[in-house]
Order: C-alpha cells, then sequence, then structure tokens
C-alpha cells in the first residue's frame, strides 16, 4: 500500500495543475465558509423587504450547529468539482502521456493500479476532511460561548458524512476518467452530468405530471449530496417548510457507497478487458 502511495505522490509532485487547483479548492472553500453567513443574512434581509413578518438574522456558526453547516457549505456541487476535477486530470494523464503501460511493463497489475488511485482519493478525502474539521473547531470555538466536550462534540457526525461525500463524489470522476479516458471530454461530459443533465432528470421525476416517486433521491450525484442535504437554518424551516437534518443517517451514507462499489467494479472490469 505504502509503495503505491509513493508512486502515485512521485506523479504529482511536480505536477503544477494538480497543486494549482488543490489550492483552488482551499480558497474557494476557506472563502465561501467565511462568506456564507453573510451571503444567507443578505437573503434575510431581502425576504424582510417583502414579508409582513421579519425574519432574524442567523448565526450558523456557534456550536453545535457549525458541524452542520460548515459540512454543508462545503459538500455543495460547485465546490464538491474541484477535487473532482482534479482526480479526472490524474487519470486521463496515465493514459495521455502512457505511464499506465509503463506501470504494467514494470510489473504493476491492473488491480494495483486501481488500487494506487483509490488509494490516492482515500488521502486527498482524509486531508480535506481534516482540514474541515479544524476549521470548524477554529470557527466554533470563536463563535461560541459557555463550550462544553458535549457541545463541541454533539454534531459531529457531519464531519463523518463529509468524508463520505468527498470520497464518493471522486469514485464519480475516478469513474468518468477510466471509461472515458481522455481529459477534454472526461471534465465536459463530468461537468454537463453534474451541473446540468442529473439536476434536469431530478426535476423531471419529481414533476406533478409523473408518477409518484423517490427515485430523484436515489441518482448518483444527488444521493451524494443529500448525505448532508441542508445547513441548520431555522428560517429554512420557517419559510420553506424543509425538514432539517438532526445528523448524518448511515441509510443516507450507504446509498452513495453502494454507487461507488458499483463504480469501482465497472472501472476493474473496464481495466480488464479494453486496451490500454
Amino acid at each position: 500500500m505504502i509503495k503505491l502511495l509513493k508512486i502515485e505522490f512521485k506523479k504529482i509532485l511536480t505536477y503544477k495543475i494538480f497543486w494549482v487547483l488543490f489550492g483552488l479548492y482551499f480558497l474557494f472553500l476557506g472563502a465561501g465558509l467565511l462568506m456564507a453567513e453573510f451571503m444567507i443574512n443578505n437573503m434575510v434581509d431581502n425576504m424582510n423587504r417583502h414579508s409582513p413578518i421579519p425574519f432574524p438574522h442567523v448565526n450558523i456558526y456557534f456550536f453545535p450547529w457549525v458541524w452542520q453547516n460548515i459540512a454543508f457549505f462545503a459538500t455543495i456541487r460547485y465546490v464538491l468539482i474541484f477535487p473532482g476535477i482534479i482526480i479526472l486530470i490524474l487519470v486521463t494523464n496515465e493514459y495521455t502521456f502512457k505511464t499506465i503501460r509503463q506501470n504494467m511493463i514494470t510489473g504493476m497489475s491492473k488491480a494495483e493500479f486501481l488500487a494506487s488511485k483509490l488509494l490516492l482519493i482515500l488521502v486527498i478525502s482524509v486531508v480535506m476532511t481534516l482540514f474541515l474539521t479544524l476549521s470548524t473547531l477554529i470557527i466554533g470555538l470563536s463563535h461560541t460561548s459557555g463550550i462544553t466536550l458535549q457541545l463541541v462534540l454533539q454534531k459531529s457526525s457531519f464531519i463523518a458524512g463529509f468524508f463520505v461525500t468527498m470520497f464518493c463524489f471522486q469514485v464519480v470522476a475516478l469513474f468518468f476518467g477510466f471509461i472515458l479516458r481522455n481529459t477534454g471530454l472526461s471534465i465536459a461530459i463530468f461537468t454537463l452530468y453534474v451541473f446540468i443533465a442529473e439536476p434536469i432528470l431530478y426535476h423531471l421525476l419529481k414533476a406533478p405530471f409523473v408518477f409518484k416517486n423517490d427515485i430523484s433521491t436515489y441518482l448518483p450525484v444527488n444521493s451524494i449530496i443529500r448525505v448532508t442535504e441542508y445547513p441548520a437554518i431555522p428560517v429554512l424551516k420557517q419559510v420553506m417548510g424543509l425538514n432539517l437534518q438532526d445528523s448524518v443517517s448511515i441509510g443516507a451514507c450507504c446509498i452513495p457507497l453502494l454507487y461507488a462499489v458499483a463504480m469501482i467494479g465497472i472501472v476493474y472490469q473496464s481495466l480488464l478487458k479494453r486496451d490500454l
């Protein structure tokens, strides 16, 4: 396992695009987390201009709700796309620069090659989860009074939900990369699917003229994002009638993990049967 990781790290160590995209991800994530409360209260101010009942400003950074709020904003499609594209580029570059063939010639099996990519995804997910955990602790501790250990840990299961979301989303990107093999085509189709195709399909399946069903909630990317579906903001319940999450459920995590296992299986079979 360590040997496979060393091979992957050697590939990305001098790869500038990887570090640029990784840096952009942390930049956008950090900026988004710090600006989230300001943007939400801006929306509340706009609603108050047209509502006879004024809604109070919200504070999303206090314990225990900060875990849920930070995890939610860190797993929206526009943020997740960065690590997804990183994995896409790393996978498709193996075919572009023929490094996958070199690995096979030097004795690496196809199973080991796939395992090396999955280990890299695991490491990236762990690093991002640790970053989010540290950021949440710093933000929460600076905005909460009367802190106790029980209060701090109360909603920390949302960090586990973030890890599942991050890992599974990158596996979806890995799937697109291995199946399509072309960098530009993979990024285009993956982005199109995440931002346009699946959201359209989601709303079509929920349309009034379609028989009542819950199929839309089980679409691949949507099931991943649903792990941390809503932030803990009371105004959402008051205005939109949403049932806010109390915790991350095992059932919500199982669906994207099953998709991840299925996609890994398809990729492995594709590696065995298709020419390199």
